[in-house]
């Protein structure tokens, strides 16, 4: 324990240094500022700025990255209270009581409520991660290839159970993933496969424009062909104290919310978004008197603000210690490592110790942050509501091309970019949801390696992968898994899950 604590005192220092800081700070606002305006989100607001990334320090990228994601949650936040429209998918359930306590004239205390239980819930994510990572991390330094196999296999199937829409068009997705993943230059045999004959594609598809193509620009197609229609609250919003009886209902709410927030971020197509529904769903569950809820309770503010702050935050450790991205902006997080040639997995605590803990002690800082940032400027916020969304179109699309080009100063690349963000709405049109392509896109390159890595010490043997108990588990557990989501209450639960959400 005296060890873990000189190590996250090291972390500290590191995140406190004035760059960081100002890297930090920057993923703040940003991440505030795109969770207040509707339209934008997490992942295409990290699926842009990816070039900007390559510029910088890869501790510094990522404690700017981490503050977008985290920010957002706050950010978001605002837009459900004031004008019942989530700025980003894990506030949707926000709307429900927090627009109501605003309509009655409890805007203030709403957002502090919202803003109080996020800093509560971001402190103990950080001592979480700080706590557990590490153990976890070097259970995963005894994985052999087999165990990482397995390991990934459980992860994609645990992204299509959890993932919107069908499990058919999910596994579809997966599969599209891995196969994008696939093309350009075989490793073992110099060969070049699935390129069509088209040279640039010997290097394989960039990690950069497929992201940015199917989050940023997709994401600004789809935004076009929605009307722009925002009922601002039009009280004013007064003062931000909460009354004794809202801190007495608040914090039990947000103490459960944080911690189911931060054991559902740990798995696989999980975080944010599903720890903010989950909380809610059991707050309801509990209450004496539910029918409150969607009236203005302030548990329905507390819960699903305090879950999606941590399972945000928790979302690292698996990407940290497993080398396994939990969602889609954790995805991206795993490429902007990539692409300073850093490998996500175990060995980031061992190798880049002040990567680990700096990305960590920086969510410490960020949180405080965003405190700060958030309660003082709502009058700002609240202004930047009424700039019409189609003014930032042009200037995201231009951001979007200068940022691929710069990368390898390659038009090619604009040229994909243009084509998977066709896909990406296209995509959303046909209800498949992107995320698990990106996942198997970045995890397609490790499952085979690791693969062949199993098969040549087992001299081709495959069952090597239920004769290592470690790999067995994890295959029975992913086993288990679609045993489950196949009976036919497990399926028509999810599927008014992903209803309600939608």
């Amino acid at each position: 324990m005296f060890d873990l604590f000189n190590q996250f005192l090291s972390g500290f220092a590191t995140a406190a240094q004035p760059a960081n800081l100002l890297y930090c700070l920057i993923g703040a606002l940003i991440g505030t500022l795109i969770g207040v305006l509707p339209g934008l989100g997490p992942v295409a607001t990290v699926a842009m700025l990816l070039p900007v990334t390559f510029y910088l320090e890869p501790v510094s990228a990522l404690i700017m990255l981490a503050g977008i994601y985290y920010g957002a949650s706050y950010g978001g936040s605002t837009t459900a209270i004031l004008v019942n429209l989530p700025g980003e998918n894990s506030s949707v359930v926000t709307c429900l009581d927090g627009y109501q306590m605003a309509r009655q004239g409890r805007a203030g205390p709403a957002l502090a409520v919202a803003a109080l239980a996020s800093l509560f819930a971001g402190l103990f994510a950080t001592f979480f991660i700080a706590l557990f990572a590490p153990p976890l991390a070097e259970v995963a330094l005894l994985f052999g290839p087999a165990e990482y196999c397995s390991l990934m296999v459980l992860g994609m199937i645990a992204a299509i159970v959890l993932a919107r829409g069908s499990i058919l068009s999910a596994l579809g997705m997966i599969v599209l993933g891995f196969f994008l993943s696939m093309v350009g230059t075989d490793i073992n045999t110099g060969q070049p496969r699935m390129t069509l004959g088209i040279p640039e594609l010997n290097d394989g598809i960039g990690f950069v424009p497929l992201a940015m193509g199917l989050f940023a620009i997709a994401e600004t197609l789809r935004n076009l062909e929605s009307p722009e229609y925002r009922s601002l609250v039009q009280a004013k919003i007064g003062s931000l104290m909460p009354s004794r009886q809202d801190f007495k209902e608040a914090t039990p709410a947000a103490v459960r919310g944080t911690i189911l927030g931060a054991i559902l971020g740990l798995l696989p197509g999980g975080g944010a978004t599903l720890s903010a529904f989950a909380a809610y769903a059991f707050e309801k569950r509990i209450a004496k008197n539910p029918d409150r809820f969607g009236k203005g309770a302030v548990e329905g503010v507390a819960a699903p603000e305090a879950a999606n702050n941590a399972g945000a935050q928790t979302s690292f450790i698996p990407l940290l210690t497993l080398g396994i991205p939990s969602n889609a902006v954790i995805a991206l997080m795993a490429g902007a490592m990539m692409i300073h040639g850093i490998q996500p997995g175990p060995q980031v605590m061992t190798k880049n110790p002040e990567l680990f803990w700096g990305v960590i002690a920086s969510m410490l800082i960020g949180n405080i942050m965003l405190v700060i940032i958030n309660l003082p400027l709502i009058s700002v916020w609240v202004a930047l509501l009424k700039v019409p969304y189609r003014m930032f179109h042009p200037v995201l699309l231009v951001v979007s091309c200068i940022g691929v080009y710069s990368v390898n100063n390659s038009s090619f690349e604009v040229l994909l970019l243009i084509v998977f963000g066709v896909l990406g709405y296209a995509l959303t049109k046909w209800q498949c949801e992107p995320a698990p392509l990106l996942l198997a896109f970045v995890l397609g390159p490790l499952l085979e390696e690791n693969l062949r890595r199993a098969m040549l010490l087992s001299s081709g043997d495959p069952s090597v992968f239920v004769t290592r108990p470690i790999s067995a588990v994890l295959l029975a557990l992913a086993v288990c898994l679609l045993v489950i989501v196949v009976l036919p209450n497990v399926r028509k639960t999810r599927e008014l899950a992903f209803e309600e959400e939608t």
